[in-house]
């Protein structure tokens, strides 16, 4: 497919009441309102074109965009190229899903990951938290950083309170991966959501809650699923 026609396909999926939906949540013009069920029908022709997912994603329409990540190969993708992607990500759904998701599968995962935490923008630190989040959840134990994943837990726990309002919502979800995915870790990480508690973050006019990370950890027990990785984050 060419890129005028991945678009004129796209415009064809979206529809009213999807675009109202995803205003309600932070979303901007351009886009088309396609719903995610619909957009994955053109994963398949667009995954064979490295540089046209690329294009989707500069065209700044937010289906488009986000349909590049579905798309992308995070194996080929350029350390620059993701710092561009993150600079563009305007909105929380694209920095915590589309760019951290293939971020975390990249060559650059880590790297990225502790370099964004720390940014004063607040969806780049957003992206940064769920960068690491998800790299958690795909990364064999092994090959993680377990000393410094025990300091991020210790900076959430004193810290997340004062933090900007989608970085305590993505500091709160690190600590439920962490807890979820990462068994050697994951009393250290109920510790750490019930000293948190309560996250409270301003959702906007959504039903939308920010969940207790120690008794979602716990559902997590319950189903017998602690320390099962995922194949992939990208979704």
């Amino acid at each position: 497919m060419t890129y005028e026609e991945v678009m004129e396909a796209l415009a064809g999926m979206g529809t009213e009441q999807t675009k109202k939906t995803y205003i309600r949540h932070g979303a901007k013009e351009p886009f088309f309102g396609v719903k995610i069920g619909d957009m994955k029908k053109l994963v398949k022709p667009v995954k064979k074109d490295q540089q046209l997912a690329l294009q989707l994603y500069e065209s700044g329409n937010y289906d488009a965009m986000y349909l590049s990540g579905l798309t992308i190969n995070p194996k080929m993708i350029t350390k620059a190229e993701l710092q561009k992607w993150v600079q563009k990500a305007y909105w929380h759904a694209l920095a915590e899903y589309t760019v951290a998701g293939v971020a975390a599968e990249s060559a650059y995962a880590h790297e990225l990951a502790v370099e964004w935490i720390e940014s004063e923008e607040e969806l780049i630190a957003v992206c940064g938290w769920s960068t690491y989040s998800n790299y958690v959840s795909i990364t064999p134990d092994e090959e993680l950083n377990i000393e410094e994943i025990r300091n991020y837990l210790a900076r959430v726990r004193t810290t997340i309170h004062s933090e900007r309002n989608r970085v305590r919502y993505s500091m709160n979800q690190f600590v439920i991966s962490v807890g979820a995915y990462l068994q050697e870790l994951t009393e250290e990480a109920k510790a750490a959501g019930e000293a948190i508690g309560k996250v409270h973050v301003d959702v906007g006019d959504t039903a939308c809650k920010v969940p207790l990370a120690k008794a979602y950890i716990e559902k997590i027990e319950t189903m017998g699923r602690i320390g099962s990785k995922k194949k992939t984050c990208i979704c």
